[in-house]
């Protein structure tokens, strides 16, 4: 049975807009933390795994070299990265975590006392990463971009029959996404189909429909960050800036409050009001 969580879970996925530099990195750390975020998120890859050596020879023009290899792997960071992120989110008390994009990369993100998992949109329908990061047994938030419903009843399947517990994040899978393609009913129709808690993973300029399905109840929410919409990389433009991020987070925690606790009753405010507004209706007036 679906049970709406006390607080909504907000990710500030950083994913590769880093740009492969520590510093950087470490900045967008800070504004998840100043912004009330609950963790950070990264992608990891073993590029050689994800793209074919064809692809990778190709040519790509980018601040790395000309080939598409050079740009991938600038984008990516390896173990002293990791472990320097490691370090640096324990000391700043916020979690993290990483989607990884192959088998290897799952291996490699064990090295770290994560404690949460992710299943990009892109994954969902890879096998041997589902059920090597199911195997794990932590809790995961599985995205539901470019999926059918037989996608993920196929990847729910995978993780209830290991035990494993999960959430779905609905997700529409582009750059930025047009706002008409949002489709935030699919929520609703995840918790009934599922009877999971669902989350949304954003990628819509502005923030007016995170803000809409913070109010649907959802379980977590996360949206892609950058210092400047206008830097390199192909996410920064569905991603939002510092003063973005702390309106979201901020906007969220109130909608939360005003959802309340759907039972309706006088609130405590409301009595003088009422004496007041009421006083000219006499006793055998009333109902």
């Amino acid at each position: 049975m679906y049970i709406r969580p006390m607080s909504i879970f907000i990710i500030a996925e950083i994913g590769i807009n880093h740009n492969g530099d520590i510093k950087l990195c470490k900045k967008l750390i800070d504004i998840a933390v100043e912004s009330g975020c609950n963790a950070v998120k990264f992608q990891k890859r073993d590029i050689d795994m994800v793209y074919t050596k064809e692809f990778l020879d190709s040519s790509r023009e980018s601040p790395w070299g000309s080939t598409q290899r050079e740009q991938k792997k600038g984008l990516e960071f390896g173990k002293k990265d990791y472990d320097e992120i490691d370090s640096y989110c324990n000391d700043k008390n916020i979690e993290w975590f990483a989607s990884p994009w192959d088998v290897n990369s799952v291996d490699f993100l064990k090295d770290y006392n994560c404690k949460y998992n992710k299943i990009a949109s892109a994954m969902i329908i890879h096998k041997n990463v589902l059920e090597k990061v199911a195997s794990e047994q932590k809790h995961t938030f599985i995205s539901t971009g470019m999926s059918s419903m037989q996608d993920i009843e196929k990847a729910v399947e995978i993780f209830e029959k290991r035990s494993c517990k999960y959430e779905l994040m609905h997700t529409v899978s582009t750059y930025p996404m047009p706002d008409h393609e949002a489709n935030l009913n699919v929520i609703k129709t995840l918790k009934e189909k599922f009877s999971c808690n669902v989350g949304y993973s954003g990628h819509e300029s502005g923030l007016a429909i995170s803000y809409a399905a913070a109010a649907l109840g959802i379980s977590s929410l996360e949206r892609h960050i950058t210092l400047n919409r206008a830097m390199y990389g192909s996410d920064q433009a569905a991603s939002i800036e510092p003063n973005g991020l702390r309106q979201l987070v901020g906007a969220v925690r109130k909608i939360e409050k005003a959802l309340g606790n759907g039972k309706k009753d006088v609130t405590e405010s409301e009595v003088p009001v009422a004496k007041k507004l009421r006083e000219h209706i006499k006793e055998e007036e009333r109902i």
